[in-house]
């Protein structure tokens, strides 16, 4: 009898951990589709794409100190509406890539840091380089009664391209699209502008 508890025991431990992992998988799926999103949305110039990436409580923090923490994810998508309006009038293009190194999921709660590059690309007529700059961000995502996961907090500063570069992928978090260097033949040397 008590080798049948003990067997049954195991049996449900294992079904539970199962369980456990088959959640986790999704939820970390689900935590990385946020990054495709976000690249979607800078890749089409269109803010309306971040409605469905933050909650309607989200806040986001800048790295700026002459700017405050905005509040609300209306306030957020009219941030990016006139970020995306700059690129557009300059007849630019911007692209955006993400690497996670560190994920941690409580619950309903998940917090990633990693490293972000955005590549500017001119308009070809003009003659210019593409440019890039990188950061490092916290993020911190809420799983709603819907059963998908909304940014509430968005925080970032900038750092050297190289920490995104050198970011060493860790298992099921998002690794981005490898970004290559831009080359030097990109950037105008001084006998160019001659």
């Amino acid at each position: 009898m008590l080798k049948k508890v003990a067997t049954a025991f195991t049996l449900i431990n294992l079904i539970y951990f199962s369980l456990l992992q088959v959640a986790l998988a999704d939820d970390n799926e689900a935590l990385n589709a946020v990054y495709n999103q976000f690249s979607d949305a800078f890749n089409e110039l269109d803010a309306s794409r971040m409605k469905s990436i933050y909650s309607e409580d989200a806040c986001y923090i800048p790295e700026s100190q002459g700017e405050g923490i905005t509040m609300g994810r209306d306030k957020i998508v009219a941030l990016y509406d006139t970020f995306f309006g700059k690129i557009k009038h300059k007849n630019a293009k911007i692209e955006v890539d993400f690497r996670v190194i560190e994920r941690n999921i409580e619950g309903s709660s998940a917090t990633d840091i990693g490293y972000y590059l955005i590549r500017f690309h001119p308009p070809i007529d003009n003659g210019e380089p593409s440019s890039e700059f990188a950061g490092k961000f916290v993020g911190v995502s809420k799983k709603k009664n819907d059963g998908k996961w909304y940014l509430t907090v968005d925080t970032n500063n900038r750092a050297e391209a190289s920490f995104y570069y050198n970011a060493k992928p860790s298992p099921n978090l998002y690794y981005g699209r490898q970004f290559p260097a831009l080359s030097q033949q990109s950037v105008p040397s001084n006998h160019d502008q001659h």
